[in-house]
């Protein structure tokens, strides 16, 4: 059943989702707006699969065993997340006596996008960008490992999505869709403009220059730190306009605590 939903409002978007009778579509706690009265809400541990979140009372296929297991099960999804920095929760909403609305939002002004999911390809995300999905894809957490997670800031943990349907994603400032293999095969990216790419993309660190006069500069006086994320292959990739850490710096200067000083880049004393 596909999922009816429509993205509206412009600085800041919201997804509206229209859901059939027994159509199930859950969240990240947190991204919730409103809902019509037909609509139930449960909180759970697990993502969609993973019945250790189920509510107690139903029969348990497998005894005590199953249960068990089924407790383990979504005590290791929520600690995942946990060590991810995400929500341990999730909420699901599921329309009862006729068709039901819900609401959801992102944290920051920004865009939100809709992404089918057909079964043949996932979906990666940065850290929070997930808002809503279908019941039948699967929410999960993959750490980019080695030297690329270590300099890859924004790009060491990021949201896999697997299975088949809608998931809806969020990110700040403005979207722009690029697919490399029209650029060569290759673009380089500020590490915190990634909001997602389509599964083959292959995602990179590399040094801005070498341990020069020029790679030096841009380090001190680029802002961009020493390390850009590298995009590799064919397929869709998705950035945005603003970084949470641009956000971030922007609001502390306005407010007069600016700790990035003059030059950002090496020379920022933020301890967060």
């Amino acid at each position: 059943m596909t999922l009816q939903q429509e993205i509206v409002g412009s600085a800041m978007q919201m997804a509206v989702v229209s859901l059939q009778p027994g159509q199930t579509v859950y969240c990240e706690a947190g991204k919730f707006l409103f809902k019509t009265s037909n609509v139930t809400m449960e909180t759970r541990l697990s993502g969609p699969g993973g019945g250790g979140g189920q509510s107690a009372g139903g029969s348990g296929s497998g005894g005590m065993g199953g249960m068990l297991r089924q407790a383990m099960g979504t005590a290791m999804q929520a600690g995942q997340r946990a060590l991810a920095g995400e929500s341990l929760a999730f909420q699901y909403f599921t329309s009862t006596g006729g068709e039901g609305t819900v609401g959801f939002a992102g944290v920051l002004p920004g865009e939100m996008r809709a992404l089918e999911l057909d079964g043949t390809r996932a979906w990666m995300a940065e850290k929070d960008a997930f808002v809503a999905a279908e019941s039948t894809v699967e929410f999960g957490i993959a750490f980019q490992g080695g030297k690329t997670g270590r300099s890859g800031g924004e790009g060491f943990i990021l949201e896999k999505f697997t299975g088949r349907g809608t998931v809806i994603i969020c990110g700040a400032g403005n979207f722009i869709d690029l697919d490399p293999a029209d650029f060569g095969g290759r673009i380089e990216v500020d590490t915190g403009c990634i909001v997602a790419f389509e599964e083959g993309i292959r995602y990179g660190v590399q040094r801005i220059g070498g341990l020069n006069r020029q790679g030096l500069m841009n380090a001190v006086f680029g802002g961009e730190g020493l390390s850009l994320a590298t995009l590799e292959g064919k397929g869709r990739v998705i950035l945005q306009s603003l970084t949470i850490e641009g956000l971030a710096n922007a609001l502390r200067k306005a407010q007069g605590g600016d700790k990035q000083g003059p030059t950002g880049g090496l020379f920022s004393t933020d301890a967060g």
